[in-house]
């Protein structure tokens, strides 16, 4: 299964989407990430997409809908929402499903890996 989550400027939440990406047996990972961010830690595992975060949020949706829709490769995704704000979080809600695809919210707790939903 995809792996897509969203890298906002909240340091201290990174560590949820680390968690997530290096632990999971995931297909395809993809790193949704405010192009303002410039010190994430690079990915050995996948691929981290920019987005302007300072666009409306239609304009954002799109941008990530167009960016996503090449890379998504199953129908459905694992989501984790654990960094970003709510604007971040519905342009990219609203991009996977505009895509198609499933949703799957994922955290990573003390038990591992866990479907939320």
């Amino acid at each position: 299964m995809d792996f897509v989550a969203f890298i906002g400027d909240d340091k201290e939440n990174w560590g949820q989407i680390t968690a997530l990406v290096t632990r999971g047996e995931w297909d395809n990972v993809i790193i949704v990430k405010n192009k303002a961010i410039e010190d994430f830690p690079a990915l050995s595992n996948g691929e981290v997409v920019d987005v302007d975060c300072k666009t409306s949020l239609i304009e954002l949706k799109e941008e990530m809908l167009n960016k996503l829709k090449v890379r998504i490769k199953d129908f459905e995704v694992s989501l984790s929402l654990a960094s970003g704000n709510g604007k971040e979080h519905m342009a990219l809600i609203s991009a996977l499903l505009s895509i198609p695809v499933g949703i799957r919210l994922v955290v990573f707790t003390k038990k591992g890996i866990e479907q939320i939903n």
